[in-house]
């Protein structure tokens, strides 16, 4: 009998040895494959980076190369000089800082009116009940999916009409109706993340619904808006057809002010390249001021509870 238990003893730790040696090869092959997975998602995450950073490099690199290096045939990817000549005629060729006071002007406009008329109108659909709110969803969508190019003779024919053409406030008016909506529809998402027990627990201890939204809401909103207005912000900026068609040569915002690098005698790829880089300069700038901001308010919403 002992010696049957000590067989059967001896048999299950030979089995238990025999698993245990199977699931200690096993761990390593599975470290190993972990590994390599992680190596191929870091590979691939590096040539989505050189693909997407390249454009932005060339860009850098024509415009501080001197100008027959930016039209050589041949051209070689590594950096073969460094000149601020380029910058120099980028200055010369045309005002630069009259452009772009404009594109700044208009921006700024669009994104606080966006943003004061937007908020107003994501808090309305977000938390009231009324008759036809899902019409006016459904609309906020489908203005976002019409292409531009297809309004540009109504909107001009329009603001001819209400004698807004070549000014900026007719270009502001103009894109509100493409950057309104998309600022209603993104800020109704961050509303609805907030849950509405906070509300209701600010006016039970005596806030009015207004007190309520600015003591609680508007706070865990902030970084919500900050993404939105710069998002808006660059849609602006970067605009180029509508300010090309509404607006006169003496009006130009930077983006068209850009086209005066190209002439009947070719285009002058180095200074254009310049002037790009300026105009990138005031983007820049706002992401390293609103960095932090931004990345809360990109995931925000994410995790709940």
């Amino acid at each position: 009998m002992s010696g049957a238990i000590g067989a059967t003893g001896a048999s299950g730790a030979r089995g238990t040895s025999v698993l245990g040696g199977a699931g200690g090869r096993g761990a390593p092959a599975r470290g190993r494959r972990r590994g390599t997975s992680k190596l191929g998602w870091n590979l691939l995450g590096l040539l989505a980076f050189l693909v997407i950073g390249f454009p932005l490099y060339w860009m850098l690199d024509t415009a501080f190369k001197p100008a027959k290096d930016a039209i050589d045939p041949n051209p070689s990817l590594l950096p073969t000089g460094a000149t601020l000549d380029n910058f120099r005629r980028a200055l010369d060729i045309a005002d630069f800082w009259g452009p772009v006071g404009r594109s700044l002007t208009v921006s700024l406009a669009v994104v606080v009116i966006g943003m004061a008329v937007g908020l107003l109108a994501a808090l309305a659909l977000s938390r009231f009940a009324f008759r036809g709110r899902t019409i006016v969803i459904v609309g906020i969508l489908a203005v976002q999916m019409v292409p531009l190019v297809a309004m540009i003779i109504p909107v001009f024919l329009l603001l001819n009409d209400l004698g807004q053409y070549d000014k900026l406030t007719g270009l502001i008016l103009t894109y509100l109706t493409f950057i309104l909506p998309f600022t209603v529809w993104t800020l109704r998402g961050f509303i609805v993340n907030i849950p509405r027990e906070l509300e209701e627990a600010a006016m039970v201890d005596g806030c009015s619904r207004t007190g309520a939204f600015l003591r609680v809401v508007f706070p865990l909103l902030a970084p919500g808006m900050v993404a939105t207005s710069v998002y808006g912000f660059i849609q602006a900026w970067n605009e180029y057809l509508y300010a090309l068609m509404l607006l006169s040569q003496e009006h130009q915002t930077a983006t068209v002010w850009l086209g005066n690098f190209t002439t009947k005698h070719g285009t002058e790829y180095a200074p254009m390249m310049a002037g790009a880089t300026m105009m990138a300069v005031p983007i820049v700038v706002l992401f390293l001021l609103v960095q932090r901001k931004m990345a809360a308010g990109l995931t925000a919403g994410a995790v709940k509870g």
